[in-house]
């Protein structure tokens, strides 16, 4: 039913742009016609008997082209609509807001512009074109990149107001201490804002928190460590870092939504009765600190918590501000097995190193093998013997020449 409806439009409007095509051009074909009969006023529109004529030729001829080419009008239409609708789906809701408020600002924007060029000569009536074009197209860019910022101004807006609200009612509560002489403080407690609540903070440090960071929670190992048994205390997820993959969850990009997701289900692993670990989500934020990581930082330092990551930057930051922390790669080096120079094994090498004629290989547990002229073995199964080893928090090298 839709199709035929589509296909309607089409020959419909196929056959006014034909009409008015051989209408335009009617005055030539007249003017090799000198017949009388044709300049005969019809009393419709002013219209001739020539020019009613070329009218319903054009408007026969078009209707005809249209109904035959309406088929691979329709295709092509329903091609592109289905790829803006996987385009669409690729993107979060969020987004297509921010993508469509952008276009119509560039478009009011290109209005406005365009009325001030379109008195040009020659060019002034397609300027208004390009303006809608370029405007519209980067409305939309700038609103997708920027969205955070701008979600952020309101924010900022609303806090303001917030804030006003909050001093209002704080004056209002102060009155009556004004009235009584021994006013308490549990009679008139004062109006805060939603911060962070240090002395409730002080009385937690006795539960030992371990404090996650968003990169351990999606490297997914921290589940397999908690069912072990090797950690005590209480895990503590900020609501901050929740965001933050959230956030990364609903990414445009596929490999950062993939990474998000991962880790929002090894939140949900760790939280189910197989892990041995009390989980606790707790509800407080550091306005006054942009970063995540900065965050969990100065939150660390007021539970007297540990930081659990595999963040190399955050390990050093958090260790300068005096945070003990437990980074997962050092614990995975510890319970490797210890590789001593002058032993054999087989390896793949599965690429060039960094350095003319090495090769790469890597150990099943991801442990990176540097082989000394070991370009020449690429994609070839060898045995090498290990010359040294090199042990960072970072990861573990070994270094190693073909036998």
């Amino acid at each position: 039913m839709l199709d035929k409806a589509i296909k309607f439009f089409i020959t419909l409007t196929f056959a006014i742009l034909g009409g008015v095509a051989l209408h335009r051009v009617s005055p030539f074909l007249i003017s090799y016609i000198n017949l009388e009969l044709f300049q005969v006023d019809t009393g419709i529109f002013r219209l001739t008997i020539a020019n009613l004529l070329c009218i319903l030729a054009g408007a026969t001829l078009g209707g005809l082209g249209g109904w035959f080419i309406s088929p691979y009008l329709i295709g092509k239409l329903k091609t592109f609509t289905t790829f803006v609708e996987k385009q669409l789906s690729k993107m979060p809701i969020n987004d297509v807001i921010a993508g469509a408020v952008g276009l119509a600002i560039g478009l009011i924007i290109a209005n406005l512009l365009g009325s001030a060029f379109a008195r040009i000569p020659v060019v002034g009536d397609y300027i208004p074109i390009i303006f809608s074009l370029v405007l519209g197209y980067l409305g939309i860019r700038l609103t997708i990149k920027k969205r955070k910022e701008i979600t952020g101004s309101f924010d900022f807006i609303k806090e303001i107001i917030r804030n006003r609200e909050a001093e209002k009612v704080a004056k209002t509560a102060k009155e009556p201490e004004k009235v009584e002489e021994t006013p308490t403080p549990e009679e008139n407690p004062p109006v805060e804002r939603a911060k962070v609540n240090l002395v409730k903070l002080k009385e937690n440090k006795d539960k030992n928190y371990k404090l996650l960071d968003t990169n351990v929670i999606i490297d997914g190992r921290i589940a397999d460590i908690c069912k072990t048994g090797f950690l005590e205390g209480t895990l503590l997820i900020p609501v901050f870092v929740l965001e933050e993959l959230q956030y990364i969850a609903d990414s445009s990009d596929s490999l950062r939504r993939v990474r998000g997701r991962r880790g929002l289900d090894v939140l949900q692993k760790i939280r189910e009765d197989e892990s041995n670990m009390e989980v606790e989500i707790m509800n407080v934020d550091f306005e006054d600190i942009q970063g995540v990581d900065s965050k969990l930082v100065r939150l660390a330092q007021k539970l007297g918590g540990k930081i659990i990551t595999n963040d190399f930057n955050l390990n050093k930051v958090a260790q300068l501000r005096g945070v003990e922390v437990l980074n997962i790669n050092e614990l995975s080096n510890a319970v490797k097995p210890v590789v001593i120079p002058g032993e054999t094994m087989k390896v793949q090498v599965v690429k060039d190193g960094k350095e003319p004629g090495q090769g790469v290989a890597y150990l099943d547990d991801g442990t990176m093998i540097v082989i000394e002229n070991g370009h020449r073995y690429l994609s070839r199964t060898i045995s090498v013997e290990v010359t040294s080893a090199l042990q960072t928090s970072a990861g573990r090298m070994i270094f190693a020449k073909p036998r």
